[in-house]
């Protein structure tokens, strides 16, 4: 919205700053943090009021029974943050600014129907697994077929991009699409899996967003685009900003999630903040960079996989203590604060990894 002061940029010279991506990148990621620090307390302290707390399994590890009734559903926060901060600085004329605010709106509902459901109806199954898979799966289908009419860029509609070669793409044909719905859904379920231990998916998703943003604003210049041999994809600046609102969101709503956390975000912002790092990765064209920079969440996901598939298939043996894998080093004697920040830093090597893959072309 504070980008059109840009067209009053005769009268006031200054007002020239509102056409810069990178202004209004730094403009959203303050305005998403601010907000995340004044409405934190006192949604924190409303959810607590009316017992909306955590329910703490008791066969997990023994140190969380201490979070059994920490406030949860905090992922309102991290949403209404973004939306916010979106709204005031990203181009409400680009096409990426709604499909961006749509699948934010329609992933967070089906998390707050969920947690509304365990929480307040005080219904322990929460929304159906089925229900929600079919939700999600009915997002991918709708991402996936507006960028089939409305593809990123006309020349690769349903080609990846592999990164570290130069110039290199893979033609999917029609399975391009059905890659897209499985990103979306399996990036929203691995963060989902995730969050676990306090601070770890919120911190581990700036990551991944700040990956994305450079690349998201690399894409979206002509002359930086050509020059590291990336796809270009016109108005993906925009994306750029949309990512820095949900860094200052994440980051404020680190601010109380941090151990001893003060609040969860639950299902309400594990499954919207999953599938939006998807849908820029497929917006920017740069699909085969998720499962680098997202690689925590990969292997979060198949630490659980294996544990079942090993549970099912060898008579009731387990691989880890206990799966997601971040339950297992816990369980081996490694504190939570501890387990958080060392899966931080994998999260900061691969996003570097990922980013030089803009140079290793």
């Amino acid at each position: 919205m504070l980008y059109y002061l840009f067209g009053l940029r005769g009268t006031f010279r200054p007002l020239n700053v509102f056409q810069y991506i990178t202004f209004r990148a730094g403009g959203a990621a303050i305005t998403a943090l601010a907000t995340c620090l004044l409405l934190g307390p006192g949604l924190i302290a409303a959810l607590r009021a009316r017992k909306v707390g955590q329910v703490q399994r008791t066969d997990g590890p023994q140190s969380h029974l201490s979070k059994h009734g920490t406030p949860t559903m905090g992922g309102a926060l991290i949403f209404l943050s973004v939306v916010a901060a979106s709204l005031l600085w990203m181009r409400l004329d680009d096409r990426f600014t709604w499909l961006m605010l749509s699948v934010t709106l329609c992933l967070t509902a089906i998390g707050f129907w969920d947690d509304y459901l365990k929480l307040i109806k005080k219904n322990p199954k929460g929304a159906p697994s089925r229900v929600k898979f079919i939700v999600q799966v009915a997002v991918g289908l709708a991402v996936a077929a507006y960028l089939a009419v409305r593809p990123p860029n006309g020349a690769y509609p349903t080609s990846v991009n592999v990164p570290y070669g130069k110039e290199l793409f893979l033609e999917l044909g029609p399975l391009y699409y059905v890659l897209a719905v499985l990103m979306i859904v399996g990036s929203s379920n691995a963060v989902n899996l995730t969050d676990g231990l306090d601070g770890l998916a919120s911190g581990s998703v700036i990551f991944c967003a700040l990956a994305f943003a450079v690349v998201a604003y690399v894409a979206g210049n002509v002359k930086f685009a050509y020059y590291l041999r990336i796809i270009h994809v016109e108005g993906a600046g925009e994306i750029a900003v949309y990512l820095s609102s949900l860094i200052g969101a994440c980051l404020g709503f680190l601010w109380f999630n941090s151990y001893p956390a003060q609040i969860f975000m639950g299902d309400t912002g594990s499954l919207f903040l999953g599938g939006v790092i998807a849908v820029a990765a497929l917006c920017v064209k740069q699909e085969l960079l998720l499962p680098v920079v997202g690689g925590v969440f990969v292997i979060e996901t198949l630490s659980v996989i294996l544990q079942m598939a090993s549970f099912k298939l060898r008579g009731g043996k387990r691989i880890f203590k206990m799966a997601p894998i971040h339950h297992h080093f816990e369980l081996s004697g490694i504190a939570e604060p501890k387990v958080t920040v060392r899966f931080w830093i994998v999260s900061i090597v691969l996003m570097l990894a990922a980013l030089a893959s803009l140079k290793l072309r």
